[in-house]
């Protein structure tokens, strides 16, 4: 009776296990949806939008009848395994073949599916996005870096801090932190360091100004994973589809294939070291603090528009970008961080000096969590939560 209470106790578990591979699946395909919406209410015309929504729906429709049929079938039903006793025991005298047999019985879920648009309306809603004249920020963390010369800093997924730095006087580092502020490890004898980025796989990317390297680090090791020779300044970096686009000093902007090393010039805009780029979509924008702009171009370095304006931003480094391609920014002699809208035409200042900025000089948006860490040149950085 334990074989077949086995046999059936695996049959029901690998029944079980498909489900879940499947509803993986799912998730995965809406989750890749999502981050699509996104990017073409960004960058399509109202014709290319509604004719990609319209085509997104049909998938959607589709995966909408599959969950409604998950909950009306039996696969995720309750299963309850007992046994049931052979009555022939009672009788010891009597000649008893097996001892009992193993039922299977299923009990319906208790869980429902609500539908978040009535089908018979057939009417797209727009999605909504953030807006920078609405947007409302709330610290939930002051941190204590005890580091100077701060020059680049990321969340990771697991919800870790990575600050790195940069000074004349001191060995350049990269310290990461835990997620309640404390500090995990740090790292010091990687040669220069500059800004730092997650690139998926544990592991984060490290440029190094004149050094013209970029290291990768690997998270769990600590070590040192790989140095990539390239042929200019490193700065500012942002990560994408397995490349590493990096604002180059006198060469402009640079993207290196992290899969065969190739490298491809991608701005030829002559850049000063502490410049700082960020990606959304198609477009790259990036800082530059010696004319105080903040510059949005696309993949082939064609200028889409620049922001200016001296009486609010003040030597622009620090750069990040939200969900709905909104720009944010750290001022360093301004002493704030500000938000410019897609299009570049609008600015609002969003942190200042009352909020314990004092020469802020990197920023990471966390479009996973829409939390944003802000940190200062030396000692404090600040995480708050984005709504």
């Amino acid at each position: 009776m334990i074989k077949e209470l086995m046999i059936v106790e695996q049959h029901e578990k690998c029944k079980i296990e498909k489900l879940l591979t499947t509803l993986k699946k799912k998730e995965k395909e809406i989750v890749e949806v999502q981050e699509n919406v996104a990017s073409i209410k960004q960058h399509a015309s109202e014709l290319q939008t509604f004719l990609t929504m319209k085509d997104i729906e049909k998938h959607i429709v589709g995966d909408e009848k599959y969950i409604q049929s998950i909950t009306t079938s039996d696969s995720t039903h309750q299963v309850n395994i007992s046994c049931q006793i052979n009555k022939s025991l009672q009788q010891i005298t009597v000649n008893v073949q097996k001892f009992g047999e193993i039922n299977v019985n299923s009990d319906p879920c208790d869980f429902s599916v609500q539908k978040r648009k009535d089908r018979q309306a057939q009417i797209m809603v727009a999605l909504p996005t953030k807006n920078i004249d609405n947007l409302t920020l709330t610290l939930q963390k002051r941190i204590n870096t005890k580091m100077s010369g701060v020059r680049g800093c990321s969340l990771l997924p697991d919800c870790r801090m990575v600050f790195s730095s940069c000074t004349w006087y001191s060995y350049d580092k990269i310290r990461v932190f835990k997620s309640d502020g404390s500090k995990d490890f740090e790292i010091k004898d990687i040669g220069g360091t500059f800004d730092v980025v997650f690139i998926g796989d544990d592991s984060i990317a490290v440029t190094s100004g004149e050094s013209n390297k970029i290291n990768i680090i690997d998270l769990k090791t600590h070590k040192l994973k790989k140095s990539i020779k390239v042929d200019s300044y490193t700065g500012g970096v942002t990560y994408k589809n397995e490349h590493l686009i990096y604002c180059a000093g006198e060469k402009g902007i640079q993207m290196l294939s992290l899969n065969n090393g190739t490298i491809t010039n991608v701005s030829s805009t002559k850049l000063p070291d502490y410049a700082y780029v960020t990606t959304f979509g198609d477009k790259l924008i990036y800082t530059n603090r010696n004319n105080h702009s903040v510059t949005c171009c696309d993949y082939h370095g064609n200028i889409l528009w620049t922001f200016c304006d001296k009486s609010l931003l003040l030597d622009p480094v620090g750069i990040s970008v939200d969900n709905d391609g909104n720009v944010y920014v750290a001022g360093y002699h301004s002493n704030n961080v500000v938000v410019i809208s897609p299009d570049g035409q609008r600015c609002r200042q969003i942190l200042t000096r009352e909020d314990g900025l004092s020469y802020p000089w990197t920023l990471h948006y966390d479009i996973s969590t829409n939390e944003v860490l802000v940190a200062n040149q030396s000692d404090e950085a600040f995480l708050y939560d984005v709504k």
